[in-house]
């Protein structure tokens, strides 16, 4: 093992992860600001303008850099070895839902770090950054596509994701049960839609999948 990086050695992509973790455990209370920065880089022990300098476009900087924290921790706690078991609909449950629980501790600054992506000036990061943990997941459950399906696979799920966030940021029940619930309907509710749809096509298009199935996500009713 490795010893590990002095963090005034550390390289500005290295200190944006180190960082992260620990401006999101502020922002619970001081919001995604400067304070929260500042207050992280004393932790970690290093100069508030060296934090300063790691995230140049403040807020939303931070909040990537914690968006990339929790992705790379839904990795470690599901790989390749305990993906490659599940079905293709499991691998995304639990990926979503694996997600949302690396940031349960955090649950008040991702609350913080919705509301900062829906100002104006950040919409359009707040897509990039959606469509990254969509593609993310894809990638992971060992989607290939190439096509069009490449894309609407992602946007697709994105907007589930967003959905069940939405969810998730107001759940009080037991293990997040509402949260698991909902999402449950979205996959279950669209998987009858693609079997009924599936029997109005000719007989060369019936075969049903479930990975084609997962890059049609959309609302359906609960």
């Amino acid at each position: 093992m490795t010893d590990p990086i002095p963090p005034l050695e550390m390289t500005l992509d290295e200190l944006r992860a180190a960082l992260a973790p620990l401006i999101a455990a502020n922002a619970v209370f001081d919001g995604w600001s400067e304070r929260a920065r500042a207050d992280a880089a004393a932790t970690l022990g290093i100069p508030a303008d060296r934090a300063r300098l790691a995230f140049p476009g403040g807020a939303a900087d931070m909040i990537d850099s914690w968006y990339a924290t929790i992705d790379r921790g839904m990795e470690e706690r599901l790989p390749a070895t305990a993906l490659a078991v599940m079905k293709f609909r499991d691998r995304i449950r639990s990926m979503v839902l694996a997600r949302l629980d690396i940031a349960l501790p955090q649950r008040e600054a991702a609350r913080r770090a919705v509301a900062t992506l829906a100002l104006p000036r950040n919409l359009l990061r707040g897509v990039q950054l959606g469509w990254r943990t969509a593609d993310r997941m894809w990638r992971l459950a060992g989607d290939r596509a190439t096509d069009f399906n490449h894309y609407s696979k992602r946007a697709t799920l994105a907007g589930i994701y967003a959905a069940t966030l939405m969810v998730w940021l107001d759940d009080e029940s037991e293990g997040q049960a509402d949260t698991s619930a909902f999402l449950d309907r979205r996959i279950d509710g669209v998987m009858r839609f693609e079997k009924a749809k599936a029997r109005l096509k000719p007989d060369g298009f019936r075969h049903f999948s479930p990975t084609r199935l997962l890059g049609r996500l959309r609302y359906p009713e609960a």
